[in-house]
């Protein structure tokens, strides 16, 4: 019994010519995964600050309002941390107190040794956040009454963003700039336009989240 062989033919114009196929090479896939995970660490740092941004201008109040807090306390007063040779060591507000909220409209900061509360009242004055001003309720307890953002402050935190956006967009062109001169690779190769196609696509999401948050804070 003889068999019959079918070739079906396949249209040339969906192929790739295997010069063209996106980074073929091992070194090139390496180096375009590193990177994507660079740039993708930036943009989602941004979002987050943003997201941050965008509570502050429309009034929600939230611990992480206190989050540049940074508290210097001696060695005894909080058990891990240390004195430092100039006096006192910065520690995260959350490793000396908790910090609560109240009707929505107020933060709690209750210290876990009063001892230490003058100096965590001084660091929330020294962290300079906008539109907070810390009072003393008791031995062991600080309250901040949060007003509601002013035209002007939302503003003034779209503005803020705006200057982080831009400098995250040069972070992205710098690790496309360091990708490239890696690879050393011809003018017109595939690499060169895959990498390019990874920046832009990241610059587009650092403008598209600053855009959400203009139009969120009713930034002109």
């Amino acid at each position: 019994m003889s068999l019959t062989l079918v070739h079906k033919s396949v249209s040339t114009s969906t192929l790739i010519p295997g010069s063209q196929q996106p980074l073929t090479s091992e070194a090139s896939r390496e180096e375009y995964a590193r990177a994507e995970t660079s740039m993708r660490t930036a943009v989602e740092w941004y979002r987050k600050e943003c997201a941050a941004a965008e509570s502050r201008a429309n009034g929600r109040v939230t611990p992480n309002v206190l989050a540049p807090v940074r508290v210097k306390v001696s060695g005894n007063a909080r058990e891990g941390v240390v004195e430092s040779a100039g006096g006192g060591l910065g520690v995260r507000l959350e490793q000396v107190a908790t910090v609560g909220v109240r009707d929505g409209t107020m933060l709690l900061v209750t210290v876990f040794d009063e001892h230490t509360l003058k100096q965590v009242e001084q660091a929330i004055y020294e962290a300079k956040i906008p539109n907070v001003v810390p009072q003393k309720q008791d031995s062991r307890t600080i309250k901040i009454p949060m007003p509601k953002p002013t035209v002007e402050a939302r503003h003034a935190i779209y503005t803020a963003q705006q200057r982080k956006a831009e400098d995250i967009r040069v972070q992205i062109r710098k690790q496309h700039q360091t990708s490239i001169k890696k690879g050393k690779y011809e003018k017109r190769s595939i690499e060169l336009t895959e990498f390019q196609k990874l920046a832009d696509r990241y610059i587009a999401d650092v403008d598209q989240i600053l855009a959400n948050l203009k139009k969120a804070t009713g930034a002109k």
